[in-house]
């Protein structure tokens, strides 16, 4: 099945700790997200394990898969549906031997020379960004803005989703950058309603 990159969860502990892990991704998943990244820099590998496996099991028979951030062990060990890296997270053809060809494998890519240097082969998507500053990743690199994802979409060989910042209202722009979808955390986890707030990213 095509993998379909419309609205990218990425999950955020303390954001989802409202309604809890599982209660968040189930709504947004109903309120129309498409792929889901566990990310968790604080939990222990077995923590993460277990994370994964609620996850997996609450999705099941969604269509929605599970990707986990950073971690390949835990990726391989929890039954995931692929593997979300870094640029500092390892060797992606080592990640993409380890994991096997069914499995989903995204990179995230912040500029023209990342890019450049990306394995097309190993990969099945890239994650471009941020768009915005954002809160959530307070480490990143130079925000891109519009017109930078739409050169670095232009320049991909590889779907890729925009993250950084962005909310339902930037949904039309990211899609007219030729972005797949918006990859977001805090525009859905930290809302009083997930479903809804994935369900805004669709309105007209």
């Amino acid at each position: 099945m095509p993998l379909d990159l419309s609205l990218y969860l990425v999950t955020d502990p303390e954001l989802c700790a409202r309604h809890g892990l599982v209660e968040t991704v189930v709504a947004a998943v109903r309120g129309g997200v498409t792929v889901v990244q566990l990310r968790d820099k604080r939990a222990s590998d077995g923590e993460m394990i277990d994370q994964a496996r609620r996850l997996k099991a609450a999705l099941a028979g969604s269509g929605v898969p599970l990707i986990i951030n950073d971690r390949l062990a835990v990726a391989m060990e929890s039954g995931a549906d692929g593997l979300h890296m870094g640029q500092d997270d390892g060797d992606v053809a080592a990640a993409r031997s380890a994991l096997g060809e069914e499995a989903i494998l995204g990179l995230s890519v912040q500029n023209h020379t990342q890019l450049a240097h990306i394995d097309p082969v190993a990969l099945d998507y890239l994650g471009f960004g941020p768009v915005f500053a954002t809160s959530t990743k307070r480490d990143h690199a130079t925000p891109l803005g519009f017109d930078g994802l739409a050169a670095l979409v232009a320049a991909s060989p590889l779907p890729a989703v925009a993250i950084g910042g962005l909310k339902a209202e930037h949904a039309r722009q990211v899609w007219g950058a030729g972005a797949k979808g918006p990859a977001v955390v805090s525009a859905i986890c930290g809302q009083p309603d997930p479903e809804a707030a994935a369900r805004a990213f669709f309105d007209d």
